[in-house]
């Protein structure tokens, strides 16, 4: 399997997996957390789009490293995992964060 493609499923697993195995916050069940992906995703679209297309694109990628498989308007379909799995993770960090600083302001 490519190599990019092996990461963006191995990330895919760990934050899944970081989700419902340990930090147990509750994101995926939020409206406001799939809100922000639609929008994270109408960007990503917007961006890598002009980044990937053309005949010099300024990102260009070795297909032999991924599927090959490209969603219009040419972005391979693994930057669609990368990006939920980059915001995710984030999310997941922001919101455990603010939950830890919520019990220690709590037993001060």
């Amino acid at each position: 399997m490519p190599e990019y493609t092996v990461s963006v499923v191995l990330g895919l697993v760990v934050v899944v997996v970081l989700e419902l195995a340990w930090l147990r916050t509750g994101l995926f069940r939020s409206v406001r957390y799939w809100v922000s992906m639609a929008i994270v995703l109408g960007f990503q679209v917007l961006v890598d789009g002009l980044l990937t297309r053309g005949s010099r694109p300024v990102v260009a990628y070795d297909d032999s490293q991924n599927l090959g498989i490209r969603c219009p308007p040419g972005i391979p379909i693994e930057d669609f995992g990368f990006g939920f799995v980059l915001c995710t993770a984030v999310l997941l960090g922001w919101v455990r964060w603010q939950r830890r600083d919520a019990r220690l302001s709590a037993d001060s």
